[in-house]
């Protein structure tokens, strides 16, 4: 069994520096977040600054692709991409079809080219 969680001290390191300290800033934004107005003008305003950051970093990824991602073909990343939206919009804005989609397409592709 020690094969194959390894060393000990690692497991509690990472319990005690990233999961407690993110489930404390959860449930903190849950207690404080609980009476907010969702269409208040500044939670729209965070959703969209949120929604911003996102797209950009998925644009960043496509366009500049980081490691093995990189390996794959421009056209296939896009077309993949392209699939995975068309779904999203076709399955009433479903985020796992579009996701799953998306990545069969990738991989599908990918394995297809070689």
């Amino acid at each position: 069994m020690s094969e194959f969680i390894g060393d000990w001290h690692s497991l509690i390191v990472l319990l005690l520096a990233g999961f407690l300290p993110n489930e404390v800033w959860r449930w903190l934004g849950l207690w404080l977040g609980g009476g907010v107005d969702e269409q208040s003008e500044l939670l729209v305003w965070v959703r969209a600054v949120a929604t911003a950051i996102l797209a950009g970093v998925i644009a960043q990824i496509l366009v500049v692709p980081p490691g093995a991602l990189a390996s794959i073909p421009p056209e296939l990343r896009y077309g993949a991409v392209a699939v995975g939206v068309a779904v999203f919009m076709a399955t009433r804005r479903s985020i796992l079809f579009g996701v799953v989609s998306g990545e069969t397409v990738m991989i599908a592709g990918k394995y297809w080219l070689g």
